[in-house]
């Protein structure tokens, strides 16, 4: 009975230890381990926000930099701290495996924190002060002290490649799919993944940009590259506890393998019953952390990478399990396009939104409040959203879908692209009711303050919280549940891959549009001078990107097919060795 206890409680995902040896889920994984990783995360999140939520005021008011300039040296930068996942992503899944490839990034991310904090305490790598009401009339920074500060910037950008791909999925890798009472807590993980690392983002858009602009920032942006040394160690720390996924080969390679056999054998024609498609036998997938995929109508044209023709050649020859991996990678991809829109207004919230109160009054009595300080309420809104979320709606709903979840991960991401365009209308209100204050006011032309409470702009913020609770937390989800095993990293990639383009859909339309406006003499919607600019027409724009966005997601939400559960694929599995096992004997007997 004990070695049957025993055998009970490996775990059946094909999770290892360090050396590669199986591990028991008594001793490794579960919430054990994911507290470590939830608080290395809190820190991450205060050491990347309390770079990125102030970084606009900063090439400002200490670089110089005007309104389009800076804001889109945010974004790009930004938009590289989104991309470079993909390259985290690759070494992980290919060959580094996460922990390792996850460790060796969090090193070359505490380089870039540390040479960032240099460029902004040492006075000679910044240029000088500077009170001219016009940004043009300071001096640059030189070329030396730009580069200094930007390689800084994208070395931290390298590092945050490895990570950010890495981390959630190690956190998600710690319970089994094929323990119920872990698959249950797994459907959690991500709500609260989410809810742990806005602490971090909430310190770092409250007390450090506060630091930043009224003690120094020096500080500043000494405090998260100290917070990010010890979330390195406490990360560290936990290694005992994790449960490891081996690499498994390049998603890429793997991918691209099925499409080039696929375009070889374009004149093959497919068989009329899918079990004569090339698959693996069954004791292959019976191997722990392998499953067989039953062959799918979808993107039919891939399924000729299956057929027989001779060749055992990999790129000529490729499994039904292989060819539906890759389909489930490509079938992500108009889900992945349908996300790029409300990223994009994800970035106004660093940039512009900020911009925005630096022109309100900003005073509570003797306190100031930094303008940055503001995208704090995106996190607590955020923060309440998904409590409520998880707590109350999901059970409601529960009762009447009867849908684990409570809504389908489509339906959460759906409701969040309406909530975009509400923000994005209210947005554009706001701050036509700003300029009209501007102008009754007489401070258009000289850019001065506007006698309006900075609180103002409150509801963009609350309302772009309540919009990510359900966004962002159902992308990443959707993302990592819907990617094939052996590509998780990929597929938790993917969901940031739509923040980097998003942030570079940001600096090329604020780009455009700021120079198509200026055309033909008129003054342009988006200048220096916000009192003088049109930021009501920007962000009314963006409402209607976000309506044909909308539309754009209903079409391609309503032919996505959701992958089969895998703990399903895996008990057809057994049933079916169950029965080969039966029949062999009888076959031997009859042979006999």
């Amino acid at each position: 009975m004990a070695i049957e206890e025993g055998i009970d409680d490996y775990t059946q995902d094909g999770t290892v230890d360090l050396k590669g040896n199986p591990v028991r889920r008594s001793k490794r994984g579960g919430w054990t381990a994911c507290s470590f990783v939830v608080v290395y995360e809190i820190f991450e999140r205060m050491a990347y926000y309390g770079i990125s939520s102030n970084l606009v005021i900063y090439l400002t008011n200490k670089l110089h930099q005007g309104t389009v300039k800076s804001a889109n040296n945010v974004t790009n930068w930004v938009g590289t701290i989104w991309i470079t996942p993909i390259l985290g992503a690759y070494l992980a899944d290919a060959h580094l495996g996460r922990y390792w490839t996850f460790v060796i990034a969090s090193c070359i991310y505490l380089l870039g924190m540390s040479v960032l904090t240099l460029s902004v305490s040492v006075t000679g790598l910044k240029p000088p002060p500077c009170k001219e009401a016009n940004i043009e009339d300071c001096k640059k920074a030189s070329t030396l002290q730009l580069a200094i500060f930007f390689g800084a910037l994208y070395t931290l950008a390298l590092g945050t490649g490895g990570t950010k791909p890495n981390i959630s999925t190690i956190g998600a890798d710690q319970f089994d799919e094929f323990d119920p009472k872990e698959k249950a807590h797994k459907l959690s993980f991500f709500n609260w993944w989410m809810f742990s690392i806005f602490f971090g983002t909430l310190f770092a858009n409250t007390i450090l940009v506060y630091i930043q602009d009224n003690v120094g920032w020096a500080l500043g942006y000494g405090l998260p590259t100290l917070g990010l040394a010890i979330s390195i160690v406490i990360f560290l720390a936990g290694t005992r506890f994790y449960r490891h996924k081996l690499p498994a080969g390049s998603p890429f390679t793997k991918m691209a393998k099925v499409i080039v056999a696929a375009v070889r054998k374009w004149n093959v024609p497919l068989p009329n019953d899918p079990k004569q498609l090339y698959e693996l036998d069954l004791e292959e997938y019976a191997a722990k952390g392998k499953y067989r995929i039953d062959s799918t109508p979808g993107f039919r044209f891939l399924n000729k990478a299956s057929v027989k023709t001779g060749s055992t050649d990999p790129w000529m020859l490729c499994s039904v399990t292989q060819v539906e991996e890759t389909k489930q990678m490509l079938a992500m991809i108009p889900i992945l396009i349908a996300t790029f829109v409300p990223s994009t207004m994800l970035a106004q919230v660093n940039t512009l939104f900020i911009k925005q109160g630096t022109t309100l009054n900003r005073g509570i009595g003797s306190f100031k409040i930094p303008p940055a300080s503001l995208v704090g309420f995106v996190t607590i809104s955020m923060l309440i959203c998904v409590v409520l979320y998880d707590r109350y709606f999901v059970k409601i709903m529960q009762r009447w879908t009867k849908n684990p979840r409570g809504i389908t991960l489509l339906q959460r991401m759906g409701i969040g692209l309406v909530m975009h365009i509400i923000v994005m209308t209210v947005a554009s209100l706001t701050e036509r009711y700003r300029l009209s204050v501007a102008k009754d006011h007489g401070v258009v032309a000289n850019g001065g303050k506007v006698p309006l409470t900075i609180f103002v702009l409150l509801p963009q913020f609350v309302l772009m919280g309540t919009a990510d609770s359900f966004l962002e937390v159902a992308k990443i989800e959707f993302f990592y549940d819907q990617a094939p095993e052996s590509m998780k990293s990929l597929g938790t990639s993917y969901s940031m891959v739509t923040l980097g383009v998003g942030n570079f859909l940001s600096s090329f339309l604020l780009s455009t549009v700021s120079h198509i406006t200026k055309e033909h003499g008129h003054k342009g919607w988006i200048l220096n001078n916000l009192n003088a600019s049109h930021l009501d027409y920007y962000y009314g724009f963006f409402a209607v990107l976000n309506v044909l966005n909308f539309f754009f997601f209903l079409i391609v939400a309503k032919y996505y097919v959701y992958k089969a559960e895998i703990s399903d694929s895996m008990e057809v599995l057994t049933e079916e060795l169950k029965v080969m096992r039966l029949r062999a004997p009888k076959q031997q007997e009859s042979t006999t």
